[in-house]
């Protein structure tokens, strides 16, 4: 080899302004959503750590360095010969935070100089492929993308979206900038350097063959297995723990760190990591990271003390290591017996297998465990659509703390317990299924759960009627012909003016999920233009499915199985011969009557005693705000929507009551509502709402609360009768419901049910 040089460099002096290259024989961008999960938690981990409560951004120059390893270059090209799929995957971040601080009237310039930049008059992307070229600015241009058929662009696009997921909430948008500049600043990397590509690929393969660090996985096995006194007893330990981590890393290079790191938290973490900057990692997080010190640190809280206990670690270690690779297995593969646990990975529900772990016990048979998955998987798939139709996020940094909660609350569980515990904690969301499906719609946000919903509702109804059911199918979308939501109207608003009356009720009720089913993408392509009158024919036919023949005659006719079986379930499908606003809301209100029958409690039900002695404990709070009539139409906004953002500048918590009290000239509570997501970015909004605005909208907030409507009094609290009782508040901020106030309001709700 000629001349190898190493750098240190952080992220900027590698990205700032300068041109890389990846070869065409380079192994495709490969990275899936488990690794983009530990970027994401490691980086913004380790910023928080750092990060003080108004701290200015020159602060972040005292922060600590996070290492990312080396690359590898080689030549004048610069090509990249190890390092692409973190270099790739960190662009798209800076693509996010760009266009976070962007949504947010705020600009960062050496972030977008570290994504893409200019020579001669024409910019491009710092890391140059032309073949993701396109996906790269629909990205960073925020407009949504057709996948081809290229793995690395279908990659990039799904892990973009991953990031938008899983990027925690808790650092706000007043902490974007100070987060880019330390991303920018202080992650470091070892750039190598070689003269020729050959060199360089010598380099990539001398680091990769030889001296590799031990894992986190070897380091644990070392200490176990130190701590076993008797020689035999010690090898027969280590063959079987070498057998169990072959199975472990069969499909998957990192199973037995990620199984590693769920078994420990399922049955053994106590803590976790507050969710304010400058917190301290707790067991949760450690065991994240070197898991194996957070054993030898916390091995009494395992229980591990004299020889036998380590024995029995590793019988733990492999009679749950076969659990979870039964997990995985349903995960990826539809299994009849675990329907749930397939469910819920499908829509990219990254917490299952923690909390499916949790309750099982190392003495607990086959069927109980297998039990135990089912009621838990059951839970989650419940939680799921309790949470997506409120537009509320069940990804990875919005409900960790909340599953790490429900982990602990049912960690060891008896079945019956098991069942008492997941009814109570249900029961505690206070779902009202047809509040949420009302306005229910087709967004960003909500595409995938809504195809999960039809895929499911088809399926139900295919499952009921002697059909073969086609959930698989519905979701697979790695053929070439995937199905695809299709809109019942047809997207021509000037067809329709004389039923709607602007562009925004068409999109609003075209949009909502009783306009919507499933289709073939071709044969969706193929009704593009047509009226619901001439796409009636192709619903009812083969190229359809039993949820869009029943738009028409013929799934009544010659079809007793169908029509007992909605007799029976009181479901009120009906043909149409014309399909507009009230169309779209009966079939809205079959959908919430679907939704309940899918998405049930029945699963758990237990003796009332048996509830009453596993109860929650509730801590809701009640909250009064205020809204000004002269800056914001609030009525006309719950007229149009059952959901509303308000800027957040209260220590809301999920499930707390809100009471609205309008002010004057009306002075009085009028409306109640529910908290069903907070620190909610300006960016992930989801309701339109500007409409509602009387004078220009102030500055965006911070964050959001997004409030869920549960009433309108009839006969509304006046200003009057709270101050003829004693409770003086103006509520010209968020105000805390106690004392007299929490009174009057429980008896008012009681004299008023």
């Amino acid at each position: 080899m000629r001349k190898i040089e190493g750098t240190p460099k952080s992220l900027k002096q590698l990205l700032q302004n300068t041109k890389y290259t990846i070869h065409y024989y380079q192994r495709e961008y490969m990275w899936q959503q488990k690794q983009m999960e530990e970027l994401i938690e490691d980086l913004t981990s380790e910023f928080l750590e750092n990060y003080k409560e108004n701290d200015e951004r020159q602060a972040v120059l005292k922060y600590g360095v996070y290492f990312m390893g080396s690359i590898v270059l080689a030549g004048r090209e610069n090509a990249i010969i190890d390092g692409q799929q973190r270099l790739s995957s960190l662009t798209l971040l800076l693509i996010y935070l760009h266009n976070r601080l962007k949504s947010i009237g705020k600009v960062n310039a050496v972030i977008e100089q570290m994504i893409y930049s200019e020579s001669c008059g024409i910019a491009s992307f710092n890391i140059n492929v032309d073949s993701r070229n396109d996906c790269m600015n629909a990205l960073f241009e925020e407009r949504d993308f057709d996948l081809l058929n290229d793995e690395s662009v279908r990659n990039l696009y799904e892990r973009y979206n991953d990031i938008k997921a899983l990027f925690p909430p808790e650092i706000t948008d007043n902490m974007i900038l100070h987060f880019s500049d330390w991303l920018s600043e202080k992650v470091y990397f070892i750039e190598i350097v070689a003269e020729t590509e050959q060199d360089a690929h010598k380099v990539f393969v001398s680091m990769n063959d030889r001296g590799l660090s031990l894992t986190s996985t070897e380091m644990l096995k070392g200490f176990i297995l130190s701590e076993i006194v008797n020689d035999k007893e010690r090898e027969n330990a280590n063959n079987i723990w070498k057998e169990i981590i072959l199975k472990l890393k069969k499909d998957d290079s990192k199973g037995d760190e990620t199984f590693i790191k769920n078994w420990l938290r399922s049955q053994y973490a106590e803590t976790i990591r507050e969710t304010k900057a400058g917190a301290i990692n707790k067991d949760f997080d450690n065991i994240g990271g070197q898991f194996h010190k957070w054993v030898r640190e916390e091995k009494e809280k395992i229980g591990l003390n004299k020889s036998e206990d380590y024995k029995l670690f590793i019988d733990k270690f492999v009679k749950f290591a076969n659990i979870y690779l039964l997990i995985k297995e349903s995960e990826t593969k539809f299994n009849e017996k675990f329907k749930y646990v397939y469910y819920n990975s499908v829509i990219g529900f990254t917490l299952q297998t923690q909390l499916i772990l949790s309750p099982i016990c190392f003495e607990d048979s086959q069927d109980i465990i297998n039990e135990k998955i089912n009621l838990v998987s059951r839970f989650i798939d419940n939680y799921i659509i309790a949470r997506v139709t409120n537009y509320s996020s069940v990804d990875y940094g919005t409900v960790k703390n909340y599953m790490f909660n429900v982990t602990k609350i049912i960690r060891h569980s008896q079945i019956d317990e098991l069942k008492a515990k997941l009814w109570n904690l249900s029961s505690a969301w206070k779902y009202n299924v047809e509040t949420a499906i009302k306005s229910f719609a087709l967004n960003a946000f909500t595409k995938k759960y809504i195809k999960h919903i039809l895929a499911r509702i088809t399926s139900y109804l295919e499952e009921n009627t002697g059909v073969i059911p086609k959930y698989v199918d519905y979701m697979n979308n790695e053929t070439k012909n995937p199905y695809e939501i299709e809109h019942i109207t047809t997207n021509h608003f000037e067809w329709f003016k004389d039923i709607y009356s602007d562009p925004d009720e068409f999109k609003r009720y075209r949009d909502n999920i009783g306009d919507l089913l499933l289709l073939h993408k071709s044969i969706n392509a193929s009704l593009n233009d047509s009226l619901y009158k001439n796409k009636l024919s192709t619903y009812s036919s083969n190229e359809g499915n039993i949820y869009s023949e029943t738009l028409s005659t013929k799934a009544y006719t010659h079809n007793p199985r169908f029509i007992t079986f909605i007799k029976d379930k009181g479901l009120d499908f009906k043909s149409y011969n014309e399909f507009s606003k009230s169309e779209i809301m009966e079939r809205n209100a079959l959908v919430s009557k679907l939704v309940k029958l899918i998405w049930n409690l029945d699963m758990f039900s237990v003796s009332e005693e048996l509830l009453n002695k596993y109860k929650i404990n509730d801590t809701t709070g009640s909250w009064v705000i205020s809204a000004k009539l002269s800056y914001f139409n609030v009525e006309k906004a719950f007229e149009e929507n059952s959901m509303l953002e308000w800027g957040q500048i209260a220590n809301y918590e999920v499930g707390d009551i809100v009471y609205i009290y309008v002010t004057s000239p009306k002075s009085q509570i009028e409306y109640k509502c529910k908290v069903v997501e907070i620190n909610i970015p300006y960016l992930s909004k989801i309701v339109e709402d500007k409409k509602y605005y009387l004078e220009n909208e102030n500055e965006p907030a911070d964050k959001y609360v997004r409030l869920e409507l549960i009433k309108k009094f009839t006969t509304p609290l006046t200003h009057d009768f709270l101050k003829s009782n004693g409770v003086n508040a103006t509520f010209q901020g968020p105000t805390k419901v106690k004392g007299k106030l929490l009174e009057l309001l429980n008896q008012y709700e009681q004299d008023n049910f």
